[in-house]
């Protein structure tokens, strides 16, 4: 059967209809393809430069830590430089002081109180306390008989004129040095490093020459490490008048430490006195103290 006019028509629409709804549907998912592509890309290009700006920001920040490491490390090497420029002033102002024309006054009056004099039947010296316990220094031949034994009657006398017995610890003949011990609590003097003395550095010996208690002379080091009898050159070499009665006094700095012992002096020679260096005298002191007492005194 034939169609009718008007339903030609009406499937020509419909028709017609059908092809435009495809191509407009057509057009419009491409455009909507062609809008996510856009957005995708554009979001692509968003993420590369938010990444190009991290790395950038990232390589800016490292950069500023090593800088700052670097900084760092200049002001550390800074720091240790001006300690050692502080404690070369300090030296270089510690020699000015030791060279200066100040006198000795001040530190007599608290040296003092740590020297005593050593009393024995055969003979008489000096000594000093380096122990608040009460631990005696001395020379060994101050202790000596004539027969070159240990004296008997062995006596010291304060700086307050108390006279109190003394116990023999021991001694060390090359050295010529010996330890000694008295009841009580007393004033201790402090060994300083010998090391750090100079030529010509005033000194004082406090002593009691031709028992003249509690003397005191005053000079310069004219050398160090001079050789004594014993043929060690541990000994430094003053000026300040050494005389009998001398023998086991200290030596003292202008910063009151001990840097010596006195120990002898050439008799057919003027101001030629030698003092055992305290770094010796440690030494020799802290080894008898660990044979006999079993610990070492002097840190």
């Amino acid at each position: 059967m034939a169609l009718k006019k008007h339903h030609k028509w009406m499937i020509g629409s419909f028709s017609s209809l059908v092809i435009i709804f495809m191509i407009v549907s057509s057009i419009l998912f491409y455009s909507i393809y062609v809008k996510q592509e856009y957005n995708y890309n554009s979001l692509n290009d968003k993420i590369a430069e938010l990444q190009a700006d991290t790395q950038t920001k990232i390589n800016i920040l490292t950069g500023n830590i090593m800088q700052t490491t670097e900084s760092l490390s200049l002001t550390q090497e800074n720091l240790q430089q001006t300690q050692l420029d502080l404690e070369s002033n300090q030296q270089e102002l510690d020699l000015l002081k030791a060279s200066a024309g100040e006198d000795f006054s001040g530190i007599i009056e608290e040296a003092i109180k740590g020297v005593v004099t050593i009393q024995t039947n055969s003979a008489q010296g000096t000594g000093f306390i380096i122990s608040s316990e009460g631990y005696v220094i001395t020379n060994a031949h101050v202790l000596a008989d004539d027969q070159g034994h240990l004296a008997t009657g062995i006596r010291i006398i304060t700086s307050d004129q108390t006279p109190v017995g003394a116990e023999f610890i021991g001694y060390d003949g090359e050295l010529d040095v010996a330890l000694l011990k008295v009841e009580g609590d007393y004033h201790q003097l402090e060994l300083g490093n010998s090391d750090d003395t100079q030529i010509g550095e005033k000194v004082i010996a406090i002593g009691n020459p031709l028992g003249l208690q509690f003397s005191v002379t005053e000079g310069i080091i004219s050398a160090k490490e001079r050789p004594g009898a014993n043929g060690i050159s541990a000994y430094f070499q003053t000026d300040a008048a050494l005389n009998p009665g001398n023998s086991g006094g200290p030596l003292i700095n202008k910063q009151g430490k001990i840097i010596g012992i006195n120990n002898f002096k050439i008799s057919t020679g003027e101001n030629l006195g030698f003092a055992l260096e305290s770094n010796y005298l440690k030494n020799i002191i802290n080894q008898i103290s660990q044979e006999q007492l079993n610990q070492t005194l002097i840190n």
